[in-house]
């Protein structure tokens, strides 16, 4: 990891560099966003068995179906559960389903439905319930297309009784297990569990202020091992600076995803605790506009960029650099190689610009969420080093609703930087979304051989043979330039230091059920 002296310099080359204006858009320096009173006046507050986080983006929904936001599925997880859940190894483990079998064939998956599990309104949990938001994700009110995609693989849903789920796939899979995290939720619920959460979960919901907060007590009726906090607060905080405030006034007692320049700040008096985002961030490419829709331009840009600079200057270091389109969390995939497929050469940048008859470059469009400093400091640092081969980088930061309607949804936009997490914590979910009709392809990426091996891959019976598909999957995306793949960006949690149990997941969730106060 580099010194802090060597990030200090190469923030002040980059800083010289570029436009103070680029600066004042980032979400961590807007001076409008104020810190809340008790940040001002420098009190802290007793909190009590009660825990305040705060977190950088609001929620997209309420509804655990239909949130698309990473963020919103990471609080979502405290309130909800599938018939499994994830644990903290990377696997599922048994949670409203007290167990399962798999048939051989892999197509038959049958569930038995645990003795004892209620929801937060005091019902019980039936297999009506369960039909039901299978059936829900499946599509059933949706006019058919599911709210889940790999509920499309799904070919019925039975209950041959009042403890069984059957649950038949069109195709075998290996991996549909994941999408079985899938919340359980009350038969009939419809788009109104968007405003009445009711889940199974160690947090039941109390109540959510857009753009402020979500709150959720503990579930005294949890079938499984209750939660240590009565009370845990989610502040919806988009401004680092006022992130860093809020923390040193006791305001807040724990901040996930903090940029390395806000943690730095606070070191000493929290503990901070280092990961990666389990995301893949990338300079994602619209292959369906000019210039990009030349594969030779995608892969210019591929040349032109220094991807260890971004490293150090947005992580210090410390985020693990990805090749393609798989973070390093799924060992099995992950393809370390795939790394030095681009190395930076601004020479060979400018042939490939001219081949594709830009010569002289051209201008391009970032758009990028601006409550992400990370994801901005990296636009910034592209939009530089990009000016080495003629190609002027605007930077266009939205706010994130803007951003999934017009970018993620709309598909309006040149080009982005993000990160794109596995909702289900399967490979799948890293690669189908890039097959030419799928519903969540964002970047337009059109290529058969690669539409063919994503299909063969997700039917594969065989660990081996599914392994191999993939692979060559990603390495298509790499040979095509989908996109300049970047880094797994470092993800630092702040905690007080009178707080202890935060357990760490290879996919995007916070377990608050873990957290309590040390003794």
């Amino acid at each position: 990891m580099p010194s802090k002296f060597k990030r200090a310099l190469l923030l002040l080359a980059v800083a010289a560099m570029l436009p103070a204006s680029l600066y004042g858009c980032t979400g961590g320096t807007d001076p409008s966003q104020s810190p809340t009173a008790s940040a001002q006046s420098g009190e802290s507050s007793d909190h009590g068995n009660s825990v305040t986080v705060g977190i950088a983006q609001d929620l997209d929904s309420l509804d655990p179906h239909k949130a698309v936001a990473a963020g919103s599925s990471e609080v979502l997880f405290n309130i909800f559960e599938g018939l499994v859940k994830a644990s903290s190894d990377g696997g599922v483990r048994e949670a409203v389903a007290s167990d399962y079998t798999v048939s051989e064939d892999g197509l038959t998956y049958t569930f038995t439905l645990r003795e004892g599990v209620t929801f937060h309104n005091g019902e019980p949990v039936t297999i009506e319930d369960v039909v039901y938001s299978l059936e829900r994700c499946a599509g059933s009110e949706n006019n058919g297309t599911p709210l889940i995609t790999a509920f499309s693989n799904v070919a019925s849903i039975e209950a041959p009784d009042d403890s069984h789920v059957v649950i038949t796939l069109a195709e075998p899979s290996l991996e549909f297990i994941y999408s079985l995290t899938a919340a359980i939720i009350p038969a009939g619920s419809g788009d109104g569990i968007a405003q009445n959460p009711i889940g199974t979960g160690p947090f039941q919901y109390v109540s959510y202020t857009p753009q402020d907060s979500l709150v959720m007590e503990k579930n005294e009726a949890y079938w499984g091992d209750p939660a240590y906090l009565d009370q845990v607060t989610f502040r919806i905080i988009t401004n680092s600076d006022t992130l860093v405030m809020s923390l040193q006034s006791g305001s807040l007692d724990m901040a996930i995803h903090v940029p390395n320049t806000q943690a730095s700040q606070v070191e000493g008096q929290f503990t901070v605790v280092e990961d990666t985002m389990k995301l893949v961030q990338a300079l994602y490419l619209n292959n369906d506009v000019a210039p990009f829709d030349d594969v030779r331009v995608r892969q210019a840009l591929c040349y032109a960029i220094d991807v260890g600079q971004i490293i150090d200057f947005v992580c210090d270091g410390a985020g693990v650099q990805v090749g393609t389109s798989m973070y390093p969390a799924f060992s099995k995939y992950y393809m370390e190689e795939l790394n030095d497929a681009y190395p930076t050469d601004a020479d060979r940048a400018r042939q490939l610009l001219a081949d594709a008859g830009y010569p002289d470059g051209f201008t391009m469009d970032i758009t990028v969420p601006s409550n992400y400093t990370q994801h901005v400091q990296t636009a910034e640092v592209i939009a530089e080093q990009l000016k080495a081969v003629g190609i002027t980088a605007n930077i266009v930061p939205v706010e994130w609703e803007t951003w999934v309607s017009q970018v993620y949804q709309g598909r309006d936009y040149q080009s982005t930087v993000c990160g794109v997490a596995a909702s289900d914590m399967t490979a799948r979910e890293m690669v189908i979304r890039y097959v030419s009709d799928y519903q969540n392809n964002f970047i337009n990426f059109n290529d058969e051989e690669y539409d063919q091996v994503v299909t063969q891959a997700i039917t594969a019976l065989d660990e081996g043979e599914q392994e191999e598909l993939y692979k060559r999957a990603l390495t298509i995306l790499s040979e095509q330039a989908a996109s300049v793949w970047l880094q797994d960006l470092c993800d630092l949690t702040v905690m007080s230091p009178k707080l202890t149990g935060l357990e760490l997941y290879r996919t995007y969730v916070l377990d608050m059920s873990t957290i309590r106060y040390a003794e």
